[in-house]
């Protein structure tokens, strides 16, 4: 006769909150009922090595997922340990009581490495998401017991009846609900298997029944994921075999790390740099986190830094303090030594690659760089672990540390004394009428020149070169947040674009008598310029330049150009302040022969126009040595450059 009783439960409502509430998911259903079933076959393992459980000939561990679009149903079979009678009333019946938990606490120390998946014993009922009525067919392991029938319309009651079975184990049966029909459906649970059970650890086939799939079973997982096995054992088309398949990326990435932890925790998991186009394609990459080879999900910020997001990879670690329904994370302390332990092993390992295999890091560095410098600024520890390992590729390509760059200007002492001699010599020669200077200032020994635009500033690059004098290319966007972080984190480390350090590396010297004559002519060519391109913050100097051939150059202040970058960058309109408002200052020089004849006629009424146009071009000029020019003033520059050749030809 068939039993008959009311589901011991705590809430009317448990079954509305595990449809709608529990899972984030409809199709995780399908994750919890083969977890299930590896959990069955785990805890026979178990109890066979325990010498309880005597496996017959030829038993292999496996699970079977059948659909039936006909009948609209799919089940789940596995050949684990079976439950008896009791078990069912105590395991099923009393929702959220943890089968796992009951079995570790009874063979706590006989128990081996083996894990069990499941916590929570809730993972069954999120078959009433996707179903109107379950069934559950078992056989229990033990002799002499009788194979049990249990089935439950998704109400707070259930049938429970003897039926017959031959083989140990258990099958679920989900008849489905109508809105649920497509996970009848063969390619469907095909998909959802590959994604949350693809690296179980045993197999698992898929088989249709009565549909154009009815054949062999098809095995949809893969037992040994790379990442369980030791990185000696893997080889280098291993690793690259295992991205294309998990991550559908047929680029090959970088070079990988792999993680292998046993203490104080378990974590295992291959990380990937790939190679990505910043400029065209996302960085945002895909962290797959796995609990015991069960996918978890993508992502999870609590577990993976938040520029590791930047990666692709596997990360397991059965260790994850999970929620009920494995969505979430609890016990942020333990997660944070985690996420902790991730970022030192990247950190490692970079670091370990620039010590001993310089050549391939230099080689990647432009595309890892961004992971490196986002890392940094998100992750106080790796940025200390990173800081001396950061590259800077100068402008001959060759690639320099920090520490080796903060020298690459330096003066020799012994050299920089001969150059004071060789000035105050050529000073004094200068006051007499004889000869003026030209001479380099002293470099300041900690500023890093830096370059944004190689084409835009090439004249600032010859200028620099020329001076034997060297700078370093960045040009992404995360450069400039970047720097700024260096310099606050590093007493004494200042970076300048070339253009704001270009002007005291081609001032000569002159003396003293020259140099007031010089600023008093320049107030009257500041007064020139200032009218000539309506700009009344414009600020002007005359200056005398080593480099004849340069009639005038823009120098905007690191600080003033830094504050207008950023206010260009969080502006959403585009209104941000002028950069000729603040910061700017139009250097004119005095050795040029435009700049000559600017300051020979600056009174001359007949050469009015003539002015006009050389201080607007020399201001227009030494703009684009900066930056483009605005639209207007492009189309301005153009028709004054035709106008002057027009009266050069008269």
């Amino acid at each position: 006769m068939a039993e008959q009783g009311a589901l011991s439960i705590n809430s009317e409502n448990m079954f509305p909150i595990i449809k709608k509430w529990l899972y984030s998911d409809q199709d995780i259903f399908l994750r919890e009922l083969v977890s299930n079933g590896c959990d069955a076959v785990t805890k026979l393992k178990k109890l066979e090595m325990m010498g309880d459980f005597t496996a017959p000939e030829g038993y292999k561990p496996r699970l079977d997922v059948e659909v039936c679009p006909a009948e609209r149903t799919l089940s789940v079979t596995d050949n684990g340990l079976g439950m008896t009678a009791d078990e069912v009333r105590e395991y099923i019946n009393n929702i959220a009581f943890s089968g796992a938990e009951d079995f570790l606490s009874k063979y706590k120390d006989k128990a081996g490495d083996d894990q069990i998946i499941g916590h929570f014993g809730l993972g069954f009922y999120s078959a009433f998401m996707v179903a109107d009525l379950v069934t559950i067919d078992t056989l229990s392991y033990k002799d002499g017991e009788k194979a049990m029938h249990w089935e439950c319309d998704g109400s707070s009651s259930y049938t429970m009846e003897e039926t017959k079975r031959d083989t140990f184990g258990t099958t679920v049966t989900l008849h489905l609900s109508e809105d649920c029909v497509q996970f009848s459906n063969y390619y469907k649970v095909k998909e959802t298997l590959e994604k949350y059970c693809g690296f179980m650890p045993y197999e698992i086939y898929l088989k249709e029944k009565g549909g154009e799939n009815d054949k062999e079973p098809e095995l949809v997982n893969e037992t040994a994921p790379l990442w369980t096995k030791n990185p000696a054992e893997c080889k280098e088309e291993d690793y690259k075999e295992f991205y294309r398949k998990v991550f559908r990326d047929y680029k090959e990435p970088l070079f990988w790390i792999h993680l292998n932890m046993d203490y104080p925790f378990n974590l295992k998991g291959i990380l990937y740099f790939p190679k990505i186009n910043l400029e065209y394609e996302s960085a945002e990459g895909i962290i797959k986190l796995y609990n015991n080879q069960v996918f978890i999900a993508d992502n999870i910020k609590e577990v993976i830094p938040e520029f590791l997001m930047l990666l692709k990879g596997v990360i397991d670690c059965p260790d994850l303090p999970l929620n009920v329904s494995r969505s979430a994370l609890q016990n942020d302390g333990f997660v944070t030594k985690i996420s902790e332990y991730i970022t030192k092993k990247v950190a490692d390992k970079l670091s370990g690659m620039c010590k001993t295999d310089r050549e391939n890091y230099e080689k990647y560095w432009e595309d890892i760089s961004p992971f490196i410098k986002y890392g940094c600024l998100r992750d106080e520890k790796f940025c200390k672990r990173m800081t001396d390992y950061i590259l800077f590729r100068d402008l001959d390509g060759k690639y320099l540390a920090l520490p080796d760059a903060l020298h690459v200007n330096r003066i020799d002492p012994g050299e920089e004394a001969e150059k004071e001699e060789a000035a105050e010599t050529e000073n004094s020669a200068e006051n007499a009428g004889e000869k003026e200077a030209e001479d380099t200032a002293p470099v300041e020994d900690q500023t890093i020149y830096y370059v944004t635009d190689p084409v835009q500033q090439g004249q600032y690059i010859r200028l620099f070169r020329e001076r034997k004098l060297q700078a370093f290319l960045l040009n992404h966007g995360i450069d400039q947040p970047f720097i700024s972080q260096l310099e606050a984190k590093n007493e004494g480390i200042h970076f300048a674009r070339i253009d704001a350090g270009v002007q005291d590396t081609l001032k000569a010297r002159v003396g003293k008598k020259a140099m007031e004559e010089m600023n008093k002519e320049g107030e009257a060519l500041s007064t020139l310029m200032q009218k000539a391109v309506k700009n009344d913050k414009l600020n002007v100097k005359l200056e005398k330049l080593k480099d004849k051939k340069v009639a005038s150059m823009l120098i905007v202040s690191e600080e003033s150009r830094r504050f207008r970058d950023m206010m260009k960058m969080y502006s959403t309109g585009g209104d941000f302040p002028d950069p000729g408002a603040e910061g700017q200052t139009l250097v004119l020089n005095a050795a040029h022969p435009l700049v000559a004849y600017l300051s020979a006629h600056k009174d001359d009424k007949e050469a009015k126009n003539n002015l006009n146009l050389i201080a607007k071009q020399l201001y227009d000029l030494a703009r684009l040595q900066n930056e483009p020019l605005p639209a207007d003033d492009m189309n301005a520059f153009v028709l004054r450059s035709n106008e002057i050749m027009e009266i050069l030809t008269q």
